[in-house]
This record gives C-alpha cells, sequence and structure tokens, in this order.
C-alpha cells in the first residue's frame, strides 16, 4: 500500500491510564492498524472494549503510551503537529447538545472556521456548502434548540465540515437519537463518504450500521480482534455472540435457520440477502407445501381471496 494512500497508520499502539484507586489500567494493547484515504471503517465492541479510547488518539485527544500514531504524515506525538493533524481530522461525538455553541444554525456552523481566523466571505461559502452538505440548508437561522435530535446530529457534521477535514471520527453519534434521526445520520454520512471522498471512523454498537461500511474492526478489552469486510466479519454470528456482542438480525435469522438444516445462506448480513435465501431454501418448500401452494400460484399474482393471504391454507 502507497504512504499516500494512508490516512491513519497505527503502530503497535498501547494506551495505560491510572484509575482512581491508583493502578494502571490498560485501554489499549499493541493495536495496529491502517487506514486508508476514502476507506468508511467501523469500529464495533462492547463497553469497555477500547472503541472510543482508539478513536481519540486520531484526533490526539488522547497520546498513546507505547506506539505510535500517523495522521495524514504526522506523528501525533510531535506537539507542534497537533493543531495541522486537527484540521485534517474532525471528530463528532454521542451527544449532539454537547457540541453546539450558538444560538443559530448557521452562526454555529461559523464558529469553527472563525476560530481558524478565515476569511468571513470564504466563512459564508463554507457554511452554505455545509449546510448544503447536510441537507439542512432551510434551517440555517433556526435554533438548534428547536431542531429533532437527529437534525442536530447533522448540524455538529456540518460544523465539523466548514473546517474542510480530511477525515471524520464519529463516535457513536447515533446512539442517542431514535430510529428516524440515526437513518438520517447514517445517510449523511455515506453521503460525504461518497460524494465527497471524506474518510469516516465510524464507532457503532447498531450492528445494521457497522454492516453498510467498507470495513468492520472488532475490539475487545483494549486488543484488535478482528478486521475484515462486514460479510466476513458478521459470517460469524457464535463468534461475535461469544464476545458478547449483537449482529445484524438477518445473520442471526439466517445463523439459526441454517443450525436447523434449513440452508438460507451463511453470509447473509441484510434483509435483501435474506429474502432471497428464505425464497430459495428448503424452508420455502416447507411453508409452501403446508399451505399447498405450487409453484404456478407463488409465480402469480395473489389475489384478495387467497387462501395463503387469510391464512386460510389447507394443513
Amino acid at each position: 500500500m502507497n504512504e499516500k494512500d494512508i490516512m491513519i497508520q497505527v503502530n503497535h499502539m498501547s494506551h495505560i491510564y491510572t484509575d482512581e484507586n491508583g493502578n494502571d489500567v490498560h485501554a489499549l494493547n499493541d493495536v495496529s492498524l491502517s487506514i486508508k484515504r476514502g476507506e468508511f471503517v467501523c469500529i464495533i465492541g462492547t463497553n469497555g472494549s477500547g472503541k472510543s479510547t482508539l478513536a481519540k488518539h486520531f484526533n490526539v485527544l488522547l497520546q498513546p503510551s507505547e506506539g505510535y500514531i500517523n495522521v495524514c504524515g504526522y506523528d501525533t506525538r510531535d506537539e507542534e503537529h497537533i493543531w495541522d493533524i486537527r484540521q485534517h481530522v474532525g471528530m463528532v461525538f454521542q451527544n449532539p447538545d454537547n457540541q453546539i455553541v450558538a444560538a443559530v444554525v448557521e452562526e454555529d456552523v461559523a464558529f469553527g472556521p472563525e476560530n481558524l481566523g478565515i476569511p468571513s466571505a470564504e466563512i459564508r461559502k463554507r457554511v452554505d456548502a455545509a449546510l448544503e452538505a447536510v441537507n439542512m440548508t432551510e434551517y440555517r437561522e433556526h435554533g438548534p434548540h428547536l431542531l429533532s435530535g437527529g437534525q442536530k446530529q447533522r448540524i455538529a457534521i456540518a460544523g465539523v465540515l466548514a473546517m474542510k477535514p480530511d477525515c471524520i471520527v464519529l463516535d457513536e453519534p447515533t446512539a442517542m437519537l431514535d430510529p428516524k434521526g440515526r437513518r438520517e445520520v447514517l445517510e449523511t454520512v455515506h453521503k460525504l463518504n461518497k460524494e465527497e471522498g471524506i474518510t469516516i471512523v465510524y464507532i457503532t454498537h447498531f450492528m445494521e450500521e457497522a454492516v453498510t461500511a467498507n470495513r468492520v474492526v472488532v475490539m475487545k478489552n483494549g486488543v484488535k480482534l478482528h478486521d475484515g469486510t462486514p460479510r466476513e466479519i458478521f459470517s460469524h454470528v457464535d463468534t461475535l455472540k461469544g464476545l458478547g456482542l449483537d449482529v445484524p438480525v438477518a445473520s442471526e435469522i439466517a445463523f439459526k435457520l441454517n443450525e436447523k438444516g434449513y440452508e438460507i445462506g451463511k453470509s447473509i448480513i441484510n434483509n435483501e440477502e435474506l429474502a432471497v435465501g428464505l425464497k430459495h431454501s428448503k424452508l420455502a418448500d416447507q411453508l409452501l407445501s403446508e399451505h399447498n401452494v405450487g409453484a404456478k400460484t407463488i409465480s402469480s399474482p395473489i389475489n384478495e381471496n387467497s387462501n395463503v393471504v387469510r391464512g386460510e391454507g389447507t394443513h
């Protein structure tokens, strides 16, 4: 891999802190990881796995106790380049209310560039572009307190975008949101990744979000256990369950049906794939047989008087 293609390089990095009793706690242990420019990498793990601690090193909110990290070619241990790194890597946290600092949306988005001393005309361009990117232009003169949780989080993302980062690290950005808000934020992040080429590091405990990434990294007790595509990772349902992790609902259903011999498919990660697997499985044949429905019937439109629709098939 060409060094220019690397956004973040973690090299045998450990992080140790002292707890309230004076004991050393190894939050991260000998972690090595490369994140390429333009990737969408999801980091998952149970509470205390080290995923958030790892993410905070990417923006130099924390420093390694051992090993080192390069971000855009800068060593995070070099104090002279901390500001440079933070201009390249922005962070969005779990609670949007803790990230909003102004009483008007557009003023909040402008806050970061203003602190950089960016000229007013350029700030206006950045605010316009950032709000458009997260589909929040019509709310520019609103008070953030009037917005939904998902909208607030999109404003927080816009504030980071206005700084023109190459990478955005999102630490459980949807944890406090309802399903609609989670969907809004995830769609926004994917749009930024695909259309703007922004590298995304996404921390989550929602596995349906993780399956949409390019890569999934699994953390446990400060150690990187697994690193692969969503399909590679979520094919091992029993392993992930053993680590105390959830898996996508579709993956779990397929796993349990496969155990019962229905041959749904072993690499299913979403509902669409599950539907296809069910259609071609022994389970489908069994259900059709129980309802006395032939292939001709199933391939034809089912009218409102169908026994199958009303659940009155012959048993």
